[in-house]
């Protein structure tokens, strides 16, 4: 009976030993995750605006809008904000993502104009080869532009249509039309919300 007394309190004495290795190890890592998520944040907001920048390289600053329209069946637009010039609005810019030949996701910058100031691919996970050149800076469409390139400049209106209102990639017909989903997407929510709040 001493015995095994003394067996309960050595288990008693572990689990009491193992909760506080067990609150310790959080208290460290929620220390760690208080310092490096300030970072983590900070560098997600750098390396948005670079790439709004990229895409509307006339504005001077970019504010988050909360209220928009977001999903359009499996079209997504995730995040919007305002392009600004000297605190004025001059256009807007947006994520969007969707299925491509796998999936993707774009950033698209669209001026008061409903001109397209820009366009990048932020993510695209389809086949090396023919899809993974709308993402490369090293192929040229034989109008000497990028695929992603020639969006810049074109109007909204006009829509976006392969190998009608832009080129298309060879060999990449199917990644080429759903980036131009994308991009028609995207621009829609820009230019609707624009002409609903009266910027001009």
């Amino acid at each position: 009976m001493k015995n095994k007394n003394l067996g309960i309190g050595e288990m008693i004495k572990l689990g009491i030993i193992l909760v506080f290795y067990a609150v310790a190890s959080c208290t460290v890592l929620a220390i760690v995750n208080s310092f490096t998520s300030v970072k983590i944040k900070q560098n997600q907001i750098e390396a948005a605006n670079k790439a709004m920048k990229e895409v509307f390289s006339a504005a001077d600053e970019f504010e988050t809008v909360q209220n928009f329209q977001s999903n359009f069946g499996n079209i997504t637009v995730s995040d919007f904000y305002l392009a600004k010039k000297s605190g004025k609005v001059c256009g807007g810019v947006c994520q969007v993502s969707g299925p491509t030949y796998d999936k993707g996701k774009i950033i698209v910058g669209v001026d008061l104009k409903g001109t397209v100031t820009g366009m990048q691919v932020l993510e695209l996970s389809d086949s090396p080869g023919f899809g993974l050149k709308a993402n490369d800076p090293t192929f040229k469409l034989p109008s000497g532009k990028t695929f992603f390139g020639q969006f810049a400049g074109l109007l909204v209106k006009d829509g976006f249509t392969v190998n009608q209102t832009f080129d298309g990639i060879s060999g990449a017909t199917i990644t080429s039309k759903a980036i131009g989903d994308l991009v028609s997407q995207g621009s829609a929510v820009i230019c609707s919300y624009l002409e609903e709040n009266n910027y001009e």
